[in-house]
């Protein structure tokens, strides 16, 4: 099997998983509703008031669902040994923790991605507002993925979601804070190319090293 047709073999695999356990996914989604609809009746009717807030909420909520939706990624494979079969197969382990890294995206943040815009068009945001939200999202959700697949391969069968909390959180604080900034200056029709660009360089790392750490850290629980 060459690597790239066992790559598209382990992501089909996951993402038929993922629809026939789609509750495991469909909770956190059903969690960052819950929040954005429960928000704004906390705050009351001022719009201004909601303008501001709203887009920050909305990507706060998405990182907090992304935590509980990380536990997934690997928890099934663990359980039931595919794990071990991963690291003894002659194939590269990088490349298969890549491929679950990618179904865990497809099959959480890009629906959260589309249901997050939806709600920000529903609270009559401005459509520029949206607009960098979006790439925002599209841009910061497969980081969040990509560190928290190593959080979750140094704390697998741990069952410690608590301290998966703790070790993540710290580091989707610069995805947070780029995010937000780029929110904010869309907001007051400034240029959003910077936070953009440092968003864009955050993926490109995390890209290159998370793979090889969530490979690693999966040697390591196993050994």
């Amino acid at each position: 099997m060459t690597s790239l047709s066992m790559f598209i073999t382990i992501l089909k695999c996951d993402m038929l998983l993922a629809y026939r356990n789609r509750h495991d996914l469909i909770n956190p989604l059903v969690f960052f509703i819950i929040v954005m609809v429960l928000f704004p009746l906390a705050l009351g009717t001022d719009s201004a008031l909601l303008q501001n807030i709203n887009v920050g909420v909305i990507w706060v909520t998405a990182l907090l669902a992304s935590t509980l939706s990380l536990d997934s990624i690997f928890r099934s494979d663990f359980e039931d040994g595919t794990v071990e079969q991963y690291t003894l197969a002659n194939q590269s382990l990088i490349l298969i923790v890549l491929a679950k890294i990618t179904s865990h995206w497809l099959s959480f943040g890009l629906p959260l991605i589309i249901i997050a815009c939806s709600i920000a068009a529903f609270l009559s945001i401005n459509i520029h507002v949206i607009s960098t939200l979006f790439i925002t999202l599209l841009i910061g959700t497969p980081i969040l993925s990509l560190i928290g697949s190593v959080a979750v391969a140094l704390t697998i069968g741990l069952r410690g979601g608590m301290l998966l909390s703790l070790l993540i959180l710290p580091l989707y604080m610069p995805v947070l804070i780029f995010s937000m900034l780029a929110v904010n200056h869309a907001s007051e029709n400034l240029s959003v190319e910077a936070e953009l660009y440092f968003l864009t360089g955050i993926l490109v790392l995390a890209l290159t090293l998370a793979p090889l750490a969530t490979a690693a850290s999966l040697r390591i629980r196993l050994s």
